[in-house]
């Protein structure tokens, strides 16, 4: 859990920092960049702190699934313009694109493990 809420943590105050990192990330189909960058990064803060919470910690944790889904086509954007990126390698780009399946699955094994060892 504390691993969840440190990347989510993270990354939220990231996309206060960085907004124009994240806005250059967002698809050009999509409107309202750099409020769809705000708003994902105030849900990554809430869902890193209600990870942390037990009586929150699911709900938290459907949001943050929620959360990478819905966020997945600005890193299929990135892949697919890497020149935009020139600081990160075009191979890591990709890469992370399966990555987001898996941490979805870690985000999910996390928050149901309190029902599998009690039940």
């Amino acid at each position: 859990m504390l691993i969840i809420a440190l990347f989510f943590l993270s990354g939220g105050i990231a996309h206060f920092v960085l907004t124009d990192f994240f806005i250059m990330a967002m698809p050009d189909y999509l409107g309202y960049h750099k409020e769809l960058v705000l708003i994902s990064g105030v849900f990554e803060l809430l869902g890193a702190i209600g990870i942390l919470v037990s009586k929150t910690r699911f709900l938290a944790g459907c949001g943050l699934i929620v959360l990478i889904i819905a966020v997945y086509p600005a890193n299929i954007n990135m892949a697919l313009h890497p020149e935009q990126y020139p600081d990160i390698p075009a191979l890591l780009l990709y890469i992370r694109l399966p990555l987001q399946f898996l941490f979805v699955w870690f985000v999910w094994w996390t928050i149901t493990s309190e029902k599998r060892q009690s039940g």
